[in-house]
Order: structure tokens, then C-alpha cells, then sequence
């Protein structure tokens, strides 16, 4: 197969790239460039697709001894992703940029550029495994349960699915990844692993929103409406909070208080306890499907999360819609999250929560 694989300069992708060449596969490798602000350079573990991540990728494709290239993103990025998770925040709602960049950025503008140049697949470093189940192509939970990131690739259509590799999918551990890659030679065997947004290099989401939003004041309120608080943006805020209140009103019983509710249009942000954080029923819309569309009554598996525990469900699915009923309550869920459901191991497709009840 010809193969584009996406090289983040991280040691998974380095490794994915790896073993598809050591199949004999004809590898190329692409380096996103997601924004030209040159504050991404980084050391350590903020951020990714930096220059410094750039650098890395360039030496394994030549280890590897494959081509490679830099594509410029940054202009679609900035639209899809960046866009996207201010606007969510202004609604208040809290985003997931990864499944977003996931959705928008490397299945679709990348395997789209791939496929018009005659690639046949595009590869990344993503845990997580394709199988065929009873003829059917699916998108599977990788082995190793504490990397699993079949959550944030849950918004992949069949069609992108069926053009997509993820060779780290039946990997045992990341401790098994990280000694393949010191055996191979690779540099970034021991490089960290990053956890931050990328284009928030500092890691400091409150002070970015703050910075592209701007201030916005209003008054923080609890359960019965008194004014508890004040605040310089709903933004800053969201469901399930516990810190960075900075509450100017204690709680009549002295326990901790929890964002319940995040009003922009009313600049009110409403915080109780935690027993109101208690959800029973999720709304989700925009449903997406990584297999045929399992519209309908079912029970399965719903992941809120990214490293949520998956809680058993009754899911009913229609065309614009997903009402998903747990069986035990969850605390804390917010809009804008994705909720991700699967039947076992297997993801059925991922949906944008819009609201709760409990």
C-alpha cells in the first residue's frame, strides 16, 4: 500500500511510521503545521506540532528513509478547531479540540490531500485498532486500555475509517512503544508525551480564553439565586468546577460548591452542590457513525470522557438526535463534550451532548 504517515514528531507516530515500513509498505511522511505563532516552540511536554516537533519528525523519516514533508494547516486549523473552541466557550459549552482536530483536520483536509495525491491510506499514532467484525469493518478499543483513544477518533465516518491505519493499536503498553523505539534508534524514544492543548502552549486554558474573549463581568450564583461571587467571564467556567471560584459567600453547610450551570447570555454563572451535578438523561446531536447507523433502541456502552469509564446505557438513536438513558447516575457531564457509545469494545459512533437532566 502507499501510506501517508503523520509524523508529530512524538514517539507514537514515530513507531506507527516504523512498522508500516518495516511491512514493506510505500511510506511517506507529513509533518502538520498547525500555527505559525512562533511561541510553539516548546521543550518537554506543552503542546504539540512545534518547531521543535517539526525538527524530530524530519530526523525519524530520515532514519526511516522515507520522503517527507511539512503541509501548512494553520489557516484551516485556525477555522475548524481554534475557531470552533472559542465559539463553544462563548456559548458555554467546554469543547474537546483533539476530537475536533480529529473530526476536521487529520481524517478529513489530510486524507483528503492524501487520497488526491494517490495515497491509499493515511497512518497515524492513535491507539486504538480496526477490525472486521461479521463483515463489517469497525473501529475496536486498543489493547492497551490506559492509552486507549478510540473516544477521540468516535466521529470517524465507515468511509474514513476504511482509509485509516493505526498500527499501535494492538500494542501491549506505551513502555513496550517506548523500548521498540530506543531498539529502532529513534531519538524520541524517551521525549514526552503531550497533554496540553496544542495551541495553548503554556497550558493555561483560562488565560488564553481570557486573552481571545476578552472580559466579560457578571455575578456568580447559587442554587437559590443569591449572589455568592462575581466573575470576569462565563468562559472561564465550566460544569462540574469545583476550583478557581473564588466565592466572596460560603456555603451554609461549609461543603465545597461545583459549577452547576454556565448562563453567557445572562453573564451568570450558578454553582451548588454537588448532588446537583447528578445526571441521568444526555441529549446529544450531531451524531456520527464509524460503522452503519445503529438507529433505534439499544443498550450498550456511553464514554463522556476521554479517559472517562465507559457506563452501561440505554441509547436510542434517530437521524438528528441520540437520548441516552444511564443506568447509574454520572456526575458532572457538560455540554459540548462528546459522548461516544460502544457496543463491548467496539465504538457505534459519538454525538456532541447538548443537554442534561437528572
Amino acid at each position: 500500500m502507499r501510506i501517508l504517515a503523520a509524523l508529530s514528531g512524538g514517539v507514537d507516530s514515530s513507531v506507527a511510521a516504523a512498522r508500516l515500513v518495516e511491512a514493506g509498505h510505500e511510506v511517506v511522511g507529513v509533518h502538520l503545521a498547525l500555527a505559525r505563532n512562533a511561541e510553539l516552540y516548546r521543550s518537554g511536554s506543552r503542546g504539540c506540532c512545534s518547531l521543535e516537533d517539526s525538527n524530530d519528525a524530519r530526523r525519524v523519516a530520515d532514519l526511516l528513509g522515507i520522503p517527507f514533508y511539512v503541509w501548512d494547516l494553520s489557516e484551516r486549523f485556525a477555522q475548524d478547531v481554534v475557531a470552533d473552541f472559542l465559539a463553544e466557550y462563548s456559548a458555554g459549552r467546554t469543547p474537546n479540540p483533539c476530537l475536533r482536530c480529529n473530526e476536521k483536520i487529520k481524517f478529513a483536509a489530510v486524507l483528503e490531500r492524501g487520497l488526491a495525491l494517490g495515497f491509499d491510506a493515511v497512518a497515524t499514532g492513535h491507539y486504538a485498532r480496526r477490525e472486521l467484525r461479521n463483515g463489517q469493518l469497525r473501529l475496536l478499543r486498543s489493547v492497551d486500555a490506559s492509552k486507549d483513544q478510540s473516544y477521540v477518533l468516535g466521529v470517524l465516518t465507515e468511509d474514513q475509517l476504511a482509509r485509516s491505519l493505526f498500527p499501535l493499536g494492538d500494542a501491549i503498553s506505551k513502555a513496550e512503544v517506548r523500548a521498540e523505539a530506543a531498539a529502532r534508534g529513534l531519538l524520541v524514544a524517551q521525549k514526552p508525551d503531550s497533554h496540553d492543548i496544542c495551541f495553548i502552549p503554556t497550558g493555561d486554558t483560562a488565560g488564553f480564553l481570557r486573552e481571545q474573549l476578552g472580559s466579560h463581568p457578571g455575578d456568580i450564583v447559587d442554587e437559590r439565586g443569591e449572589v455568592v461571587g462575581a466573575h470576569a467571564g462565563t468562559q472561564q467556567f465550566t460544569v462540574g468546577q469545583r476550583h478557581g471560584l473564588h466565592l466572596s459567600v460560603p456555603a451554609a453547610d461549609g461543603r465545597p460548591r461545583y459549577v452547576t450551570g454556565v448562563d453567557p447570555q445572562r453573564r451568570v454563572v450558578t454553582v451548588g452542590p454537588h448532588s446537583l451535578l447528578k445526571v441521568r438523561t444526555i441529549e446529544a446531536i450531531r451524531p456520527s457513525w464509524a460503522g452503519p447507523a445503529a438507529l433505534g433502541t439499544r443498550t450498550g456502552l456511553v464514554q463522556v470522557r476521554a479517559h472517562g469509564e465507559p457506563m452501561p446505557a440505554t441509547i436510542v438513536a434517530e437521524a438528528e438526535r441520540i437520548l441516552i438513558e444511564l443506568d447509574e447516575p454520572a456526575f458532572g457531564i457538560a455540554p459540548g463534550q462528546a459522548a461516544v457509545h460502544y457496543d463491548g469494545e467496539v465504538v457505534i459512533g459519538s454525538a456532541t451532548i447538548a443537554a442534561t437532566r437528572p
